[in-house]
Formats: structure tokens, C-alpha cells, sequence
């Protein structure tokens, strides 16, 4: 087995394939980490949460990383991290983007709905309001761990 980079188009196919991850972003030199489904397209990474922490320190400091990853086995997977910068999509302003989130996230399954739905249950607020928000990709890499035979040919 060796490991080795994976090119930008081999990056962007596992995002493509994917739809759970883990977002990582940091407050005064304090890290979080919290796994998120995600949809992928072009060179945006799209999130639907509720405000807590994790939103609270992106708007704080939008810097972040979201980790991927495509686990077969212990000697057969590939990881990739995209670095990049935190947007809300808020209304008026991104009316057009939030809608285009909306839509490639309720593609496979409207999850969020429920995820928010168990979230309002929970609360004592009368109405938690769903948020939307992207990722714009600066920069991507990414390893896979590949047999020698797929390396030798």
C-alpha cells in the first residue's frame, strides 16, 4: 500500500459523491470540529444548521475546513479537505443562492427538515429559524491510500 496526493479532479469527484463531513472552523485559538451533510457543486460547499456554536464562530471568523472522507478499509480510502471561507445566505441579499441551496440539498432527502423539526421539539423558543450557508473553496488536497499495483501501473 502507498499513499499518495490526489489531484484536483479526484478531489472534487469524491465531494461530488459525498454528502456527510466534518466542518471544522476556530474562535480564539480554540478548535471545533462537528460532523454536517453538505451538498457539493462548482466551487461552493452548501450547509443547512440551526444557530448554535458552530455558526456563532463562523461569523466570528469565517475561515474553515471541511474534511471528507471514503473509507472501504483500514488500507483502502481517500481524504480530502477543502479550505475556505464561511457565507451566510441570508435573505433579501442572496435570495437566488439561498434557493439554489434549498434545492440541491432537498435533492436526495429533505433530512434537514427533520433534523430541524427534532431541534424545535427540543426548544422552549417558539420558532427556530432554519439557516442556510456555503463554503466558497479556495483551496483543496487530498490523499488517497492505493495498493502498489495501482501505483506500479
Amino acid at each position: 500500500m502507498a499513499m499518495r496526493e490526489m489531484t484536483g479532479d479526484d478531489c472534487r469527484a469524491l465531494l461530488a459523491r459525498s454528502s456527510l463531513g466534518r466542518l471544522g472552523c476556530s474562535l480564539e485559538d480554540q478548535p471545533y470540529v462537528v460532523p454536517i451533510n453538505f451538498a457539493y457543486e462548482g466551487d461552493y460547499l452548501y450547509f443547512f444548521a440551526t444557530y448554535g456554536q458552530k455558526i456563532k464562530w463562523m461569523r466570528a471568523n469565517p475561515r474553515v475546513c471541511v474534511q471528507v472522507d471514503e473509507i472501504a478499509g483500514q488500507f483502502q480510502w481517500q481524504s480530502v479537505i477543502a479550505v475556505g471561507s464561511y457565507q451566510e445566505l441570508e435573505e433579501p441579499r442572496f435570495e437566488l443562492e439561498l434557493a439554489h441551496a434549498r434545492k440541491l440539498l432537498e435533492r436526495p432527502y429533505r433530512w434537514w427538515l427533520n433534523v430541524l423539526a427534532e431541534r424545535q421539539l427540543k426548544s422552549d423558543e417558539e420558532l427556530i429559524p432554519p439557516l442556510f450557508f456555503r463554503v466558497r473553496i479556495e483551496s483543496l488536497s487530498g490523499l488517497d491510500n492505493v495498493s502498489e499495483s495501482e501505483t506500479a501501473g
